[in-house]
C-alpha cells in the first residue's frame, strides 16, 4: 500500500513553520510498512487543496492530511474533502458534548465557531485528541473509481504524533491487514552512511522481510530493522539474527540497539557500574550538560558541568595552569587533560570529558575523557584529538564535538570493564 501526505497550511509554504507533520506521519508510515512516495504542501485554499486530493487519489491507496481541523475560518480540510469525496459533514453528538465540556473545564467561553470541530464526513471513525480541542478523523470513499483510504490529522506537532501514534496506527493495520509490525533501530557512530551502506549494500538489497533501511541523521547513522508477522514474537524473532549480522559486520561502531542516543548510551553503562559523570566544556558550552539533563532522572549519575568559555574560567574553576595556557594556548592537548583533570576533582566523580576548541574556521577540537584510577587524586587519562573539518558553521562544530566526547566516554568505560 502507499500513502501521500497532504500538509495543509500556507504559514508552511511561507517558510515561518517547520513542516514538522510529515516527518513525524513519515517516519510511522515507514515502521508500518507503508510506502510513502509524495509529500504535498497546500495553503489554506480549497480550491488547491482539493486539486492536491485529486491528484493524490490518482496516485496514492491512503490519503494523510495534517492541519486545517480548527475552529477558524481558514481551517477548511474537513469540508474540503468531504466535498471532495461526495459526503456530507454531519454533527457528532457525542463530539459537540466532548468539546463544549473542554471549553467548560478549561474556564474559557464557548463560541458557536468550535462547533465546526465537531462536524465531520458523514461515516466518520473519530481519532480522539486528548491533548487539543480539535480530534481527527477517518472513513473510506472512492474517487476516480478507486477504494481510497483518507485519515486527517492535527497541525499543532505534538497532536499529530500522539494521534498518528496512538488513533491513525491501529486504522491503518487494521485496515491492511497487517498483523504484527516490529521495528527495531540500530544506532551508529563514527562511520559515514556511504561507509555502511557499502559494507551492508549487498545484504541489505536481499532482505524482504525483515528489511533493513539505512537513515542518516546528524552525526550519526541508524539502521532500521522492520519484520511482518502474524505475531510480536515472531517478528522479533526474525529481527534477532539481522541485528546480529550487522553487529559482527560494524562492530563497536554500533553504539546501541533502540537507545535513541549516545548520551543515553553512556548513562546506561555508567548506572549499570554504578559510576558518576561530569564535563568541563569550552567550545561546547554547556551543551553536553544540556544533553544529558534533558534525559530525566540523570541526577544519579551527572555531577554537573563546568563551561569554562574564558582562560581566566579555565584557570580558576578548573585549575588549568596559566603557563600550560600560555605555552601551549587554550585549544591544546595539554589544556583540555588539565581541564578533565580539575572536574574530576571539583565534582568529585569517577568520569569526565572534557572540550575545548573553535567553533569555526581552522583549527583542532581537543577533547579528553578521564577515568578516576584508585587514588582519590591520581587519573587515569586516554586522550584523543579531532580536527573540525572546514565548512562546518558553529552549530554543527559543537554537535560533532559533544558526539566525539560521548563516544570516547563509551568506550573507555566499555574498555575498563
Amino acid at each position: 500500500m502507499t500513502a501521500e501526505i497532504i500538509s495543509v497550511g500556507t504559514e508552511l509554504l511561507l517558510g515561518g513553520t517547520v513542516n514538522s507533520d510529515a516527518q513525524i506521519v513519515s517516519e510511522k508510515l515507514s515502521e508500518l510498512g507503508i510506502n510513502v512516495y509524495y509529500h504535498t504542501v497546500v495553503g489554506d485554499n480549497d480550491a488547491r487543496l482539493m486539486d492536491a486530493v485529486r491528484i493524490a487519489a490518482n496516485r496514492a491507496d491512503i490519503i494523510i492530511t495534517t492541519g486545517g481541523l480548527g475552529p477558524t475560518y481558514d481551517d477548511m480540510t474537513k469540508e474540503t474533502l468531504a466535498k471532495a469525496f461526495g459526503k456530507p459533514l454531519v454533527l457528532y453528538p457525542e463530539e459537540e458534548a466532548r468539546v463544549r465540556a473542554w471549553f467548560s473545564g478549561a474556564g474559557f467561553s464557548f463560541t458557536e465557531n468550535n462547533l465546526r470541530q465537531a462536524y465531520f464526513p458523514e461515516g466518520s471513525e473519530i481519532l480522539a485528541n486528548p491533548i487539543g480541542t480539535a480530534p481527527g478523523c477517518a472513513f473510506h470513499s472512492d474517487l476516480g473509481g478507486k477504494r481510497i483510504a483518507v485519515i486527517m490529522l492535527p497541525g499543532p506537532p505534538r497532536e499529530c504524533r500522539k494521534m498518528m501514534y496512538e488513533q491513525a496506527a491501529p486504522f491503518l493495520k487494521k485496515l491492511a491487514g497487517m498483523g504484527e509490525i516490529v521495528s527495531r533501530t540500530l544506532f551508529i557512530f563514527g562511520m559515514g552512511e556511504s561507509a555502511v551502506e557499502d559494507k551492508l549494500r549487498d545484504y541489505m538489497r536481499s532482505l524482504t522481510n525483515p528489511t533493513l533501511a539505512p537513515y542518516a541523521k546528524p552525526g550519526e547513522v541508524q539502521l532500521r530493522v522492520t519484520a511482518k508477522a502474524d505475531t510480536h514474537a515472531l517478528a522479533e524473532e526474525m529481527i534477532a539474527p539481522v541485528i546480529e549480522r550487522v553487529q559482527s559486520v560494524l562492530g563497536d561502531a554500533v553504539y546501541g540497539v533502540d537507545i535513541g542516543s549516545l548520551e543515553n548510551c553512556v548513562l546506561k553503562l555508567l548506572r549499570e557500574r554504578g559510576k558518576t559523570l561530569c564535563a568541563a566544556e569550552s567550545v561546547t558550552g554547556g551543551l553536553i550538560a544540556k544533553r544529558i539533563t534533558d534525559i530525566s532522572g540523570c541526577s544519579d549519575v551527572f555531577r554537573g558541568s563546568a563551561v569554562t568559555y574564558s582562560d581566566r574560567a579555565k584557570i580558576e574553576l578548573l585549575g588549568v595552569a596559566p603557563e600550560t595556557i600560555a605555552e601551549h594556548t587554550a585549544v591544546s592537548e595539554q589544556t583540555v587533560i588539565e581541564m578533565a583533570a580539575g572536574a574530576l576533582s571539583k565534582f568529585d566523580a569517577d568520569y569526565a570529558i572534557a572540550v575545548t576548541g573553535f567553533a569555526e574556521g581552522e583549527g583542532n577540537t581537543f577533547i579528553a575523557a578521564a577515568e578516576r584510577s584508585s587514588g582519590k587524586d591520581t587519573f587515569n587519562f586516554r586522550f584523543d584529538t579531532r580536527e573540525i573539518p572546514l565548512g562546518f558553521d558553529r552549530e554543527r562544530s559543537r554537535a560533532m564535538a559533544a558526539h566525539m566526547a560521548f563516544d570516547m566516554l563509551r568506550r573507555m568505560i566499555l574498555a575498563g570493564g
